[in-house]
């Protein structure tokens, strides 16, 4: 059972081989795709430049994650001791990491980068539309003082003319210095009115310029299209929003209203009585101090909320600043994860199928370390095995054919050897009589030699010559 499973693993592995590989080439391919888009968006130059500079970027792409990957599938599966694998696993982290930097962000700024780039403007436009609304609002909380200033100049143009016409706060009827003083106080209030209505106008109007800029922006965001020409149009708006803003917060006059309240009650300059009878200039004085108190408290609560006017923080001056798409899907990455899911499975993607071949071929030895190896052995293997046996033995009997003697060689060397020990025996055997005869010529010898040491006298022999 398990051998049948470790050969279908084995089978498996090699009929998914052509498939990985085309898998991963088109991968890599789809990846170069993706980074060649998003490369175009953040390149600068002629369009001849950053057309080939585009292509040669995302082709080193492709080719070095269809390596790096291929060396992964082809080597990690096989490695089983524990340092090797945690070697190449270190490996591995370290290419997606570089993978990730040269291609992935690129593949996701080609997928979501137009996105992220309305998704910009789409942010920029609430928050020049907040900038507007808080400026018209400062702009006009001076015009919140405008009710108390009218009920002022109201109420001393209508004590004057009280007591012009029936003298009810002196007794006397007739225009007197009181009746100038509550004119005049009348009058300084519908001066600050006549301000306040007159920057009501100039708010208003700026207020209408700044919302025609904001529904340009909006009618941008939503036109369809290139993203590129309508970003470069949406700053130009931008420009002219901030500068309307700008001119907007500079009609608040509250700071007029302030000096106004300042100069009612500093500047009180109150007139001579003229009245004749000593009891009613007494009388003049005294509702003058009642007007000059009532007007200190006017100038006061005038003050006060001028103040709260005043103290509010002002609008801080926004900046449109144009990102491309690249930097928009970095800029709002939380916004788009599927997007950057997609772009990063693209080139991750081959890990997976690394990880699967490693448990196919840990599963496949796994299986082959419990069985001997009769079991081991395939019959392909068996075949081959034995067809190589039999090209070893006809290549030997072929040899040996090839270099056989002939009959009379084999009796000789047959021979031979017989010959050799009969040659042996007969020395063995003729060694005594060979000894005997050698010492008898010794013996001749040492005779001869001793009647040659006499001198001889016969005259035919020469003489001897030495000793």
């Amino acid at each position: 059972m398990a051998l049948g499973a470790s050969h279908r693993l084995t089978d498996g592995v090699a009929a998914v081989e052509t498939m990985t590989r085309f898998a991963l080439a088109v991968l890599a391919l789809a990846s170069g795709v993706y980074t060649y888009l998003g490369a175009r968006t953040i390149l600068d130059g002629s369009p001849t430049a950053v057309f080939f500079a585009a292509i040669i970027y995302s082709f080193s792409v492709s080719v070095g994650i269809y390596a790096f990957w291929s060396y992964m599938m082809r080597f990690y599966p096989h490695v089983t001791s524990r340092s090797g694998r945690t070697g190449l696993l270190a490996v591995m982290a370290a290419g997606c990491a570089m993978i990730l930097a040269m291609s992935s962000w690129l593949n996701a700024a080609a997928l979501a980068g137009s996105a992220a780039v309305e998704q910009h403007l789409a942010q920029s436009v609430e928050g020049y539309t907040a900038d507007l609304d808080r400026t018209y609002q400062n702009a006009l909380a001076a015009q919140s003082l405008l009710p108390d200033i009218q009920r002022a100049s109201e109420r001393f143009s209508q004590l004057a003319a009280v007591e012009r016409q029936s003298g009810s706060l002196t007794g006397t009827t007739g225009s007197g210095s009181v009746v100038q003083l509550l004119t005049q106080m009348s009058s300084q209030m519908k001066s600050l009115e006549g301000n306040i209505n007159a920057s009501r106008e100039q708010v208003t109007e700026l207020v209408e310029q700044g919302q025609k800029r904001l529904e340009t922006m909006r009618t941008l965001l939503s036109t369809p299209g290139p993203i590129g020409p309508r970003a470069d149009q949406f700053s130009t708006e931008a420009v002219a929003l901030t500068n309307v803003m700008a001119q907007l917060s500079q009609t608040s006059v509250a700071p007029s209203i302030r000096r106004a309240a300042d100069d009612l009650s500093l500047g009180f300059i109150a007139p001579v009585p003229d009245g004749m009878a000593p009891d009613l200039v007494n009388r003049q004085n005294q509702v003058m101090e009642t007007v000059k108190a009532s007007v200190t408290a006017q100038s006061k609560a005038l003050a006060k909320a001028a103040d709260e006017i005043l103290v509010r923080p002002p609008v801080a001056e926004r900046r449109f600043v144009p990102l491309s798409p690249a930097e928009a899907v970095l800029e709002y990455a939380s916004d788009f994860i599927p997007a950057w899911a997609g772009a990063i499975s693209i080139d991750l993607l081959p890990g997976v199928m690394v990880f699967i071949l490693a448990v196919v071929h840990g599963a496949i030895r796994r299986q082959e370390e419990g069985m001997p190896f009769a079991e081991r052995i395939t019959v392909a293997e068996l075949l081959e095995t034995l067809a190589l046996q039999k090209a070893i033995s006809e290549k030997a009997a072929q040899t040996t054919v090839a270099g056989a003697p002939s009959a009379e060689e084999v009796a000789l060397a047959a021979a031979e050897p017989r010959a050799r020990e009969e040659q042996v025996a007969d020395e063995r055997e003729a060694e005594p009589f060979m000894r005997d005869d050698l010492h008898h010529r010794t013996a001749e010898s040492d005779d001869t030699h001793q009647a040659t040491n006499v001198a001889s006298f016969d005259p035919g022999k020469n003489p001897r010559k030495g000793p």
